[in-house]
Parts: structure tokens; sequence; C-alpha cells
């Protein structure tokens, strides 16, 4: 028999064991490390088993246990009795006053189409940067050439100061 064959048979025959030899050691600060190769010799060394269950053997073993949530998550209403009505503590703005969001900017964006309110990356996600941009009297104006294979004819955005979509028009 091949020697590499008889060790293969004897590695196979071998019980698998779950649990595992770490040594805890311990300085002269008495911080506690934990080793698999033994501990350094300025340390106080002992022997911690460790058990490790394969996944699927047994139970499962809880991580952790959930606390119930502390403190109040509701506002009263009237300082009467509890309301499950969520607060809303602060929000992002965006620099239009978040006057278009959510699902319609998201539907508009992908739609290709513009809306009064949104802000110049809104107009850039949905129609790609603008073929020429232009500024008159403090508002800036992004304009498309005709687009046939998206079937988009010639259009001009306009934005306020604040980079806000305040019209639209198509040539």
């Amino acid at each position: 028999m091949r020697p590499g064959i008889a060790f293969l048979t004897l590695f196979i025959m071998l019980p698998t064991s779950e649990a595992a030899t770490v040594f805890r050691c311990t300085n002269e600060a008495g911080k506690i490390t934990f080793s698999q190769y033994g501990c350094t010799p300025n340390q106080h060394q002992n022997i911690q088993e460790a058990f490790n269950p394969s996944p699927g053997t047994g139970t499962p073993v809880p991580m952790a246990k959930v606390k119930p949530a502390s403190g109040p998550a509701t506002r009263p209403k009237g300082g009467h009795g509890k309301s499950n009505e969520v607060v809303v503590v602060g929000e992002h703005q965006n620099e239009c006053g978040n006057r278009v969001v959510g699902g319609e900017r998201r539907k508009a964006i992908i739609e290709g189409r513009i809306k009064a309110g949104m802000t110049r990356s809104d107009v850039e996600s949905a129609l790609g940067r603008p073929d020429t941009i232009s500024q008159q009297n403090g508002s800036t104006h992004f304009h498309y050439k005709a687009d046939k294979q998206r079937g988009r004819g010639a259009r001009t955005v306009s934005f306020d100061e604040d980079g806000c979509v305040i019209g639209k028009k198509k040539r």
C-alpha cells in the first residue's frame, strides 16, 4: 500500500472534535488575551476549553437577548395617553427644499420627466449631461438637442439661483 493512501485512510478515520484548546494568557497588568499557540514567558498561562459546534448540530444558541426599547418612541397626543404616531426629528433637506422626493422623484427620473423643484443632479440623472449650458439674469439653462433614439425632442430646462428646476420648454 502506498504511504499517501495509508495516511489518507488514517486521516479519514480520525474522529472530528468540535472543541479546541485555547491558552488564556494574563500579563502583569491583568490584561487577558487568548492564543492558540501558547503564552509568552512573562504571562501567566491557563488552558481554556472552547466549544464551537458545527452549524446545524443541535439546537441554536442565541447570541443575545433582545431588550425592549428604552425611552418613548412615540409622542403622546396633547399630553394625554400614548400615540403610535411616528415623530420625525430631522430630515435631510436638498437645495430645493425637498419639493420632489421619494417615489415621485425616482419615477420621474426613470421616465425621463422633469418636474419643478428637481435639482440639477436629478435632471442630469433623467436626461444626461446637457449639450450646452447658458446663464441669464441669475438663472441657469440646460439645453438638450433632439434625440431620435430616445424619442425625445429638443428641450431647455431652467434653474433658479439655488439650482432648482423652475421650468422646462420643448422646442
